[in-house]
Order: structure tokens, then sequence, then C-alpha cells
């Protein structure tokens, strides 16, 4: 049995939820985004943007503590999210307790965002455990840093499609050497176009960017089934190659949700590093915890069947083709 071959199987257990959903898997998981432009002392223009299923919208509200004038809200739909906006009055906005109503009945986070008028602003992540903040004083880059830093974490931990990706890097991967340079090469490639995307200077559009993330993952598990079958092409003797490749496309992927929930001004380089940083934290923990899932399973005493290296990695392929075709479908 190769050395790997053992982490199929463990991305065989982690895929069960995909092929026999539960419910749990209904609940939205992308966070809603407020945010409050200071256009005039005491007077902000609000934008509300909560996520939709089909034509259900979160049940989720912002409200504030002091004294607030508001205005008529208008409403748009745009694919997979409702987009409220209104006038604001409140003079006395710093130091108000900002909650979210709705959100503890949710799985989703709420990132709110106030921009003054004076160049400062504040960043806050509520969740379905915290709904609620105080609006300070002021904000600092630390406090941008942080809060980045857990997004990217959290959005490579929800990013099923990304981790499967580097799930098949694994299978596909002989040895820690090649391990270690395809990881390496997967890294820097999304990192490139991650901050090429979301700095404006390279666009791309986000529908076709998701079919091929899902397609990458289909041709990686193929080269699988090549190597297994002595037909070992580029991809199983220089694994990294297709992963610095697809990388980039991955990292578009990325650049998509970060511009979902935005950069803060002023902000943005420390933003746009730790959301990175967060992306690579979390990515590192998954393969690390997988390596050592797989070392402990290696010790078993017992012989696997023949099979055992062939129904993983279908598996992991047939997923990623049905969300290749779904994607496709969604253009």
């Amino acid at each position: 049995m190769r050395p790997f071959a053992v982490i199929g199987w463990l991305g065989l257990a982690w895929l069960l939820p995909l092929l026999f959903p539960s419910p749990l898997l209904a609940h939205e998981v992308r966070p809603a985004y407020l945010e409050l432009r200071e256009r005039a002392p005491g007077e902000f223009s609000v934008l509300w943007k909560v996520p939709m299923r089909g034509e259900m919208k979160l049940g989720l509200a912002p409200v504030f503590s002091g004294a607030t004038e508001l205005s008529a809200p208008m409403t748009r739909l745009v694919p997979g999210a409702s987009i409220e906006s209104w006038t604001l009055n409140a003079p006395a906005l710093r130091g108000q307790t900002l909650t979210i109503t709705g959100l503890q009945a949710t799985m989703t986070d709420v990132l709110a965002r106030i921009e003054y008028a004076d160049g400062t602003a504040w960043t806050e992540r509520l969740t379905p455990n915290e709904p609620s903040a105080t609006i300070p004083a002021a904000t600092s880059a630390v406090d941008v840093a942080g809060l980045y830093l857990i997004l990217g974490v959290e959005h490579i931990l929800f990013g099923i499609d990304h981790l499967l990706f580097v799930f098949a890097l694994l299978i596909l991967s002989e040895g820690i050497g090649p391990l270690i340079k395809t990881i390496t090469a997967f890294t820097v490639a999304h990192s490139i176009t991650l901050a090429l995307a979301t700095l404006g200077i390279v666009d791309v559009p986000q529908a076709p960017v998701e079919a091929v993330i899902a397609l990458s993952i289909v041709f990686v598990a193929a080269e699988v089934v090549h190597r297994d079958q002595a037909r070992a092409g580029v991809a199983a003797r220089a694994p990294w190659i297709v992963a610095f490749g697809f990388g980039l496309l991955h990292g578009f992927g990325f650049a998509g949700a970060l511009g979902e929930t935005g950069l803060p001004e002023g902000h943005i380089p420390f933003a746009l590093l730790f959301f990175n940083l967060g992306v690579e934290v979390g990515q590192l923990a998954f393969v690390a915890a997988i390596l050592g899932l797989a070392a402990i399973l290696r010790r078993a005493p017992w012989t696997p069947p023949a099979w055992w290296q062939r129904v993983p990695i279908y598996a992991i392929g047939s997923v990623a083709m049905f969300w290749t075709m779904q994607r496709i479908a969604m253009f």
C-alpha cells in the first residue's frame, strides 16, 4: 500500500456528508455584511447585504442601542444575496452597541464596518455566540489583522472544494519532499492571484472560476487513477506544477470570497496580508491533521483489500464532477 494511500479513506469519510447531505449542510455559512459610510456629521449611508438561498433570505436585522433615525430602505436582489440601502442619522454613533437580531438562530457571521468622515474606521465580526458589539472611539491595524486572520482561517476550513483539491494533492504526492513542494507551490500561486484580484489589478468572472476549480479536482483525481494504472503523467511525476497552475485559479476563488466581505479603507494591506495568512494557517492545520491521522491508521493491525486505494479517489472525482456540471449550469 502506498504511504499516502490511507489519506484517501480519510477523504472518503470526510466526503460522506456531501454524498448524503444532512440538514446541517442546508444552513448558510456565507457572511452577511453591514457597511456604514459617514457622508456628513452624524449622517451615514447604510448597505446591508444578507445571504439568500433560492428565494429565502436570512431573518437578520442590524439594531443600534442609541437614538437613530432611518430612511425608508431600498432593496435589490443580486445572485445569492439581498442588498438593502438606507440613510441613518445618528449624531452619537460611537459608544453605541450594535446588535444583529436573529443571528443566534443561524450558522453565519456578520462583518460590520463603519467608515467615518475623518478617515477613521471600525470593523468587527459578529457571530451567533456574540451577536452584539460596542462601537469604540477608534480602531487599530492590530484589530483589523486579528479579524481578517480569523476570516481567512474560516474561509479555507469552510471552503470544501479548496480542501478537496488539497486532499487530492495529498494522495497524488508520493513522499514528504514532493508533498512540501506541492503545498508550497499551491500556496505561492493562490497568494499571487488573491492579491492581484483583491487589489483590482486583474478582474476575472467568478462563475467560470468556480467551475474550473471543481474541474481541477476532477483532473487531479484522474491523474491519481492514471498513476495507479502505471500510466503516470506529468502531474504524478511533478505534482507541484499542477498545484501551481490550478492554485492561480483557487486564488481567484479566495478573492471572490474576500470581495464579498470587503477590505477596510486605510488598512487594506494589513487586511489582505492577514486574510491570506489565515488561509495558510487553516490549510496547514488541515494538512497536519490529515497526515497525523494517516500515520495512526497506517499502524492499524489489519491488511486492506486490493480495492482500498480506488474507492476514495473515485468518490472524490465523482463529487467534483457533480460540482463542475452544477456550476456550469449556473452560468
